[in-house]
């Protein structure tokens, strides 16, 4: 099971990092599990396919973590924000049946209801084997927060935030957590919607994407500090490096050379360290320095003849996780609400403006195909319609975007997914097109044989192999 660095003394053990969201599998955007003929069920996260140790070890979890809140002062401060009006918490107890609707990959919700009928949600931080340390955790929370305020007056329709404590003696409740709006609407299930459905979701998309064009920012990074529009470092455990427990996070960044090179380079150092890709260093270092020399192909220069770009760099925020399910809607597929803000972080508008991920034709993707699909063209075509032929054209060109963030960190436990992903991306950008992984891996090998890194990796292997 993948870990955080152990804090025992000695113990000579290399912390494994891995990162993702998938329930079944814990890969973000799974190539198996999120198909669409995997999931058509809308049952199926509740479905007798998770694994029962998994359920068990969750349950633990979860125990735990009820054992640490004190639901009576997160009640009482609730209580004290509205001017005393009574608030009521039910009994925290873990139910698989209702776990996709209290329960995401890093957070647990609780429901306050008040006296008047008023509904708020208290998020909590997940504390688990993948969790990262609470310096982390507390900065991350802190973020959302800074986001979700400043999300207020944009005219989105996002959570309020009315409080929030980080984990520290002094918080009463005994856990860090978000006080925020409880907004109407479902998550949406892109796959169970019917075209007019999409349609409409897409439609008023397209309208969010332009409204957050109007707030550019001169660096790339996350909202640190809420209530200020300020950029720090990226919330994000993928973009954060550890030494002798001290975190240090990457960024911020004013280009996004500087955001790609750094990103790769930690996972590199990672690979060295054994603490990532500890079963495949060799292939995942070739991988990553080859991702490397691709960063001047997918970090093309601004436009001069972009409007947004006359006064330099501009970066916008863009939401971390938009497989789907970050979007409520009513009855009717209006949206009602964008939710869990986590890990936002601003970037170039080639990335804040491609297609959500929830609109990829999955099967074709991890194909190695690189045309759009169709949900793609729709939304391109609204951007357009709406007439923003600039918004559009990431959209239009946003496939190479799309591969190269997916090959950077990805689980290649999940191999298959991987070569398609990485057949499309060399199909993209048209280096090494063609060749299959055993014909990439020995150019690549001869390509970086001087590479200092590499040499290490094929001497540790050497070693190995003439060990005992």
């Amino acid at each position: 099971m993948p870990m955080w660095p152990c804090d025992f003394e000695g113990c000579p053990r290399p912390a494994v990092r891995t990162f993702g969201d998938c329930i079944l599998c814990n890969r973000h955007l799974c190539s198996v599990h999120l198909q669409p003929a995997f999931h058509s069920c809308p049952k199926w996260e509740e479905a007798d396919i998770y694994d029962p140790a998994a359920r068990a070890a969750e349950a633990r979890e979860l125990t735990e973590l009820f054992g640490k809140i004190n639901v009576a002062a997160l009640a009482a401060r609730a209580s004290s924000l509205r001017g005393g009006i009574p608030c009521s918490i039910p009994p925290l107890q873990y139910d698989v049946s209702t776990r996709s609707s209290v329960m995401g990959g890093m957070n647990y919700h609780i429901e306050l209801t008040f006296d008047d009928g008023i509904q708020w949600i208290a998020r909590i931080r997940r504390s688990n084997a993948t969790s990262p340390p609470a310096a982390l955790r507390d900065y991350i929370i802190q973020s959302e927060v800074a986001t979700l305020k400043f999300l207020e007056p944009v005219g989105l329709p996002s959570p309020r935030v009315f409080d929030f404590a980080l984990e520290n003696a002094n918080n009463p409740v005994g856990v860090g957590y978000i006080l925020m709006e409880k907004l109407a609407g479902k998550s949406l299930r892109w796959s169970l919607a019917t075209q007019q459905q999409k349609k409409t979701v897409m439609n008023q998309l397209a309208d969010v994407f332009i409204e957050l064009h109007k707030y550019p920012f001169d660096l790339l990074g996350s909202l640190d500090r809420p209530g200020d529009a300020h950029i720090g470092a990226f919330a994000r455990e993928s973009l954060t490096a550890f030494a002798q427990s001290e975190m240090r996070p990457i960024g911020p960044l004013s280009s996004s050379e500087q955001y790609h090179d750094s990103s790769l380079q930690l996972i590199l150092d990672l690979i060295l360290r054994g603490e990532m890709y500890s079963q495949h260093a060799v292939d995942a270092y070739l991988i990553h320095r080859f991702l490397v020399d691709l960063i001047p192909l997918v970090s093309p220069s601004p436009s001069p003849s972009s409007p947004s770009m006359q006064n330099g760099r501009k970066y916008y925020l863009k939401h971390a996780d938009d497989k789907g399910d970050h979007i409520l809607v009513d009855d009717d597929f209006n949206i009602t609400g964008i939710i869990d803000w986590e890990w936002a972080q601003t970037a170039p508008p080639a990335h804040a403006f491609n297609s959500p991920i929830g609109l990829l034709p999955v099967a074709s993707f991890y194909d190695g195909v690189n045309d759009l699909g169709d949900d793609e063209i729709v939304f391109a075509r609204l951007l357009e319609e709406k007439g923003r032929q600039d918004l559009a054209a990431f959209v239009w060109n946003g496939r190479v975007q799309h591969r190269f963030s997916f090959c950077c960190g990805y689980d290649l436990a999940d191999w298959r997914g991987f070569l398609g992903l990485f057949q499309g991306l060399r199909n993209a950008v048209k280096v090494d097109e063609g060749l299959d992984w055993d014909e990439w891996k020995a150019v690549a090998l001869h390509r970086y044989k001087e590479d200092v890194g590499l040499q290490l990796l094929l001497s540790r292997r050497e070693v190995t192999a003439s060990g005992p």
